[in-house]
């Protein structure tokens, strides 16, 4: 685990963190049941069990209390984690890093008595894996501290002068931030996600690594846009994964990827099995959260919005910590943007203020312009147009400098909608005129194309209404995607 401070040994780490998962386990609760028992909130429950709160021993032995469990028990479990974390090998120092700790597992799993002594001890070697799992990460991230600031070809000399530093966890770490590069620079993170592919190659038994990596290398490339090489890489990916051997890689990071691809390849029923997959493969309740994140917005993308809503606040729950980063931004914004589709400006409205912290916060132009964009189309449910029409006509403006003809276009026609409604058929068709960009724009598939033309001739002869252009909006959103979708005119 880690700290403020970098890695801790294995010594320091919580004990008591473990000890809680074990009587918890030894009750048969679930998670969920052991919080309404002892009263703990949820998220702080699932914090102590994962290391990042410790219990004090007071309140351990509150908790175990609770579970009808006596302070002799928690005394006596404190002592078996002791004991069998102080006997693991380091991470790569044995073929079987359990071996040690195996003789101390097997006397404490006996003494649980015959009928739960196998799965006790099957309990205990999953405690030992994890925190063994968990000090290979730390020794990744301090790797990659020292690596990522290289460029790459360094980063590949700096690793092949040390074999040993080629790990499942620093393959893990190297896929992290591919997938964090992939929101501003998908050069970027195709270059990062091939590095993973590379140092996967050669890690100790990195066969299912290699498979983890190139499902990175083909989300890499969906973002990017090279849809053909993305499916190639999924291919790899499954040639390659080994559920028995996949050890601690998250087995729904590589489902929900894919998903991801299904979705821009408009497979959304597909899309969606793969999330559900996911789900149920999900280990933590943040994968959970940031699963049920895509699914809604899958499910946006059919035009489901209820359903993409239901998902969006099933996921607030589960995101325990993040709730500063971009991942709580998503679900926020997402969460405010289907609410307005569904007409619900007030509660949309009353969401704005944490959406421009976090956007603020985090300091990237297009998410401040999308920010703006909500604020723009908020304003239009509540009827302030000077307002709407002063902040579209500003978003539209930025949309048209980047170059992004979708969002140009969508923007324009929220636009054309108030004018259309304030009789305003000059501001209209002026609006047109300016869309001729738009047609050189990358992104704008032909089906499109043929709506926004429809739209300029409408203009040009004075015909355009709001509700025209409200029924074009609607089917730019569910268009944007799917290439097929056609604009059926009234």
């Amino acid at each position: 685990m880690r700290d403020n401070e970098g890695c801790m040994d294995r010594k320091s780490r919580p004990e008591r963190c473990e000890a809680l998962h074990v009587l918890r386990w030894m009750s048969g609760l679930k998670e969920k049941e052991a919080a309404e028992r002892s009263g703990i909130d949820p998220n702080t429950l699932s914090d102590y069990e994962r290391g990042k709160k410790t219990p004090s021993l007071e309140r351990l032995r509150r908790f175990a209390a609770s579970l009808g469990q006596p302070d002799a028990l928690v005394d006596r479990t404190l002592a078996m984690v002791r004991e069998i974390r102080a006997a693991l090998a380091p991470p790569g120092h044995a073929a079987d890093p359990l071996a040690a700790a195996r003789p101390a597992i097997d006397r404490w799993a006996a003494a649980g008595g015959a009928a739960a002594e196998d799965y006790l001890r099957k309990t205990l070697e999953r405690l030992a894996t994890r925190a063994l799992a968990e000090e290979e990460r730390c020794r990744a991230r301090e790797a990659w501290d020292v690596l990522g600031p290289y460029p790459p070809q360094r980063r590949r000399e700096l690793l092949a002068a040390i074999p040993e530093a080629k790990t499942w966890a620093l393959v893990e770490r190297t896929c992290d931030a591919s997938v964090a590069a992939a929101a501003d620079d998908a050069a970027q993170a195709v270059e990062l996600a091939d590095l993973a592919v590379w140092i996967a190659a050669g890690a100790p038994g990195g066969e299912a690594a290699r498979g983890y990596a190139w499902a990175f290398l083909g989300n890499a490339w969906r973002v990017q846009g090279e849809l053909k090489r993305a499916e190639m890489a999924f291919r790899r990916s499954h040639e390659l994964w080994r559920e028995e051997a996949a050890g601690a890689l998250d087995r729904s990071r590589v489902l929900d990827l894919e998903a991801s691809l299904r979705r821009c390849q408009r497979r959304l029923p597909e899309a969606l099995a793969l999330l559900d997959r996911a789900l149920g493969a999900a280990t933590s309740m943040e994968s959970r959260g940031r699963i049920l994140i895509k699914r809604a917005k899958t499910l946006e993308e059919t035009g489901d919005y209820p359903a993409a809503v239901a998902a969006l606040r099933q996921a607030e729950p589960l995101l325990g910590d993040q709730r500063n980063g971009r991942v709580w931004l998503t679900l926020r914004f997402n969460l405010a943007e289907n609410l307005l589709h569904l007409g619900q400006h007030e509660e949309a409205e009353a969401m704005v203020e944490e959406v421009r912290r976090l956007t603020l916060r985090l300091r990237k132009a297009l998410d401040e312009t999308r920010l703006h964009w909500l604020e723009g189309r908020i304003a239009a449910g509540h009827g302030r147009m000077d307002e709407a029409i002063a902040i579209l006509m500003k978003v539209r403006g930025e949309f048209a400098s980047r170059l992004m003809a979708f969002d140009g276009a969508l923007a324009s026609l929220e636009l054309a909608e108030l004018f259309a409604a304030q009789g305003q058929p000059d501001a209209v068709k002026s609006l047109a005129r300016q869309m001729a960009w738009v047609f050189q724009g990358q992104g704008v598939h032909s089906e499109a194309r043929k709506a926004i033309a429809l739209f300029r001739r409408a203009a040009e002869q004075e015909a355009v209404t709001a509700e025209l252009a409200r029924r074009l909006v609607e089917y730019l959103h569910l268009a944007r995607h799917d290439p097929q979708l056609r604009f059926e005119a009234a």
